[in-house]
């Protein structure tokens, strides 16, 4: 009885080392394999270098500084000196008479964004699509998307050419039409408006491009079946056209819905007087004006931080819905 157990002792040892072994060279054919890979495909990877680096140093080392929204930042102390408080910069924020104004304000001018702003690039390369010049298409992309190479420095000077008080061409049309004078960019009902017309305007035209290289993809066989089939042109817009390039639109919009409480400082601010502040004042500009101004550097990184979850939240909510209604949609 002890030499089978012994027996079976040694049998069930060697099976062991051989499993490991054979674990060790699985692993080893692993790595070997994956070294290949790279060293195949090494120059690719070399160019992806720069991306990686910049994104290591520029994004994600800088989120270290996220830990003073919870702590009382003192510059002399530093970051690991700085007293630490918790929540209660969120608190003083939640309980602040402009946290609605801001919430308010910020979730107008982005939801008028997206239901303005996302549709058009989307109608305006379906339009593009259906032109059968090469040489007229071409012609309006360009003139479509110039204005996207203009800084908003440049947009708003325009805008306060052609709507001041003082010169202004469409001001002085108004005037000589109506025999009213209308202060343009210093009236808070019309701040929203100009703002979005500002966004289409300048942003269009390049958001195109992405729907137009979606539809670059759809074969001619489809239209041509449904002309077959007697489909007019905006039947073949819609079932076939639009169809191609659904789970575009759904990232697209996706990643807008993420980015909805991020309005953009440099147009607001430009934009901004004191007779229109009350509804031109978003979470953009506050964090400059307590941060950079005021030196509250805590508590401007915790507004922050709190807009940046809930672009998360927003991200993963889209998406989730993205795929309840097209299993084929959403990005996760």
């Amino acid at each position: 009885m002890d030499n089978k157990a012994e027996t079976q002792n040694e049998l069930t040892k060697t099976l062991t080392a051989k499993e490991k072994l054979n674990d060790i060279k699985e692993t080893e054919s692993r790595f070997s394999n994956l070294f290949k890979y790279f060293w195949k495909y090494k120059y690719l990877y070399l160019l992806l270098l720069p991306g990686i680096i910049y994104f290591a140093l520029f994004r994600y080392a800088p989120m270290y500084g996220v830990i003073i929204a919870f702590k009382n930042y003192v510059p002399f102390l530093g970051i690991n000196g700085s007293q630490w408080v918790g929540l209660e910069h969120f608190r003083q924020f939640f309980d602040s008479p402009d946290f609605v104004r801001l919430l308010s304000n910020t979730l107008i001018i982005a939801f008028l964004g997206i239901s303005v702003s996302f549709p058009i690039p989307i109608l305006l390369a379906v339009l593009l699509n259906e032109l059968r010049s090469s040489l007229y298409k071409r012609f309006i992309q360009t003139c479509i998307y110039i204005p996207h190479f203009l800084s908003w420095t440049i947009v708003v000077g325009l805008t306060h050419l052609l709507f001041s008080i003082n010169g202004g061409v469409i001001s002085d049309l108004y005037t000589s039409l109506t025999g009213n004078t209308l202060n343009f960019l210093a009236n808070p009902e019309l701040f929203r408006p100009m703002i979005i017309l500002q966004q289409v305007w300048k942003g269009a035209g390049w958001g195109t491009i992405i729907f137009l290289a979606a539809l670059s993809r759809v074969s001619p066989e489809q239209y041509e079946a449904a002309i077959i089939d007697g489909a007019g042109r905006f039947r073949r817009i819609w079932h076939v056209t639009l169809p191609a390039i659904r789970p575009t639109i759904v990232i697209m919009l996706i990643l807008s819905m993420g980015s909805i409480l991020n309005t953009g400082f440099d147009q607001i601010f430009l934009m901004t007087n004191s007779l229109n502040r009350s509804v031109a004042d978003v979470f953009d500009t506050y964090v400059y004006t307590i941060g950079i101004t005021q030196g509250a550097h805590s508590y401007s990184t915790a507004i922050g931080l709190f807009r940046s979850l809930v672009g998360i939240i927003l991200i993963l909510t889209t998406d989730f819905i993205a795929k309840r209604v097209d299993k084929d949609s959403g990005l996760f």
